[in-house]
C-alpha cells in the first residue's frame, strides 16, 4: 500500500483545488438600472464605478484601461453610423465591424482591469444579435454574451426602452473576471455609463485552505505515531 507523505498530499490537494477553480462557474446576466435625465440609466449597484465617457474620453491607466478607443465616443444620432441610446443625450461609446468606414469601425474593444471584479455593468443601446462581449479572467474565456443573450433575458421590473437596457453582468460564486471585449460583426454597438465593482476576496483563499491542509495531515501523522508507541 503506498503511503500518502505530506507533500504528495500537499501537491494533490493544490491540483484539486485549481481543478475546482478553473471548473467554478462563470457570469450571470440581469436587466436593472437607475434612469438618469438626460444620462439614460445607469448602474444601481451600490460600490460600483461609473465610466460615462461625458469627458470625450476613455481611462487608459488606473483600476480600468481602454485599449484600441481612437474615434468611438461620439454624441447624437448619425444615419447609418450610429444611434444615441435611448434617453441619453451626452456622450457615448460606438463601435462597428472592422472596415465598416464609420465612427469606432475597429471590430473590437478591449477592457483590462488592474484587480478582479465580481461585476460590470453597461447601458446597452439598441441591442443587436451582432453585438457580443467576451468575459475574461486571464486568459480563460469564461462567456460570450450576445445582444441575442440580451433580448433573451427576462426583463424582470424593467420599465425602460425594450430594445436599449441596462445589463449586469454578475460573477458567480467564487468566480472573477478581469477583462472584457467588446465586439461587434455590425454597425453600431453602441453603450454608455460602463460600471464595475472590485471582487471581494474570499475569507478562505487557495493559499489559506493549503496551509489548513498542511497542518491537519501533520496532526493527523503525530496522533498516529503515538499510537504506534502505546
Amino acid at each position: 500500500m503506498k503511503t500518502l507523505t505530506l507533500g504528495s498530499a500537499f501537491v494533490a490537494s493544490a491540483a484539486l483545488l485549481a481543478v475546482s477553480a478553473s471548473t467554478a462557474g462563470a457570469v450571470s446576466i440581469s436587466i436593472g438600472g437607475t434612469s438618469v435625465a438626460g444620462e439614460g440609466y445607469k448602474s444601481n449597484v451600490a460600490g460600483a464605478t461609473t465610466i460615462d465617457f461625458n469627458s470625450g474620453a476613455a481611462p487608459t491607466s488606473g483600476m480600468v484601461s481602454y485599449s484600441g478607443v481612437t474615434n468611438h465616443i461620439v454624441q447624437g444620432n448619425r444615419g447609418g453610423h450610429h444611434a444615441t441610446p435611448a434617453g441619453d443625450t451626452t456622450k457615448y461609446l460606438t463601435l462597428s465591424r472592422a472596415g465598416a468606414g464609420v465612427a469606432g469601425s475597429t471590430g473590437a474593444l478591449t477592457l483590462d482591469f488592474a484587480k478582479a471584479l465580481d461585476y460590470f455593468g453597461l447601458y446597452w443601446g439598441s441591442v443587436d444579435a451582432y453585438n457580443y462581449l467576451d468575459i475574461f479572467k486571464g486568459n480563460t474565456l469564461l462567456r460570450t454574451i450576445s445582444g441575442s443573450d440580451v433580448s433573451a433575458t427576462p426583463n424582470g421590473g424593467w420599465t425602460g426602452s425594450a430594445t436599449n437596457k441596462f445589463v449586469n453582468l454578475y460573477a458567480d460564486a467564487g468566480e472573477s473576471f478581469d477583462r472584457v471585449v467588446m465586439r461587434s460583426t455590425g454597425v453600431a454597438f453602441e453603450t454608455d455609463n460602463h460600471a464595475f465593482k472590485q471582487a471581494v476576496p474570499e475569507p478562505f483563499t487557495v493559499g489559506g485552505s493549503l496551509v489548513g491542509l498542511a497542518m491537519g495531515w501533520k496532526m493527523r501523522r503525530k496522533q498516529q505515531a503515538k499510537k504506534a508507541e502505546a
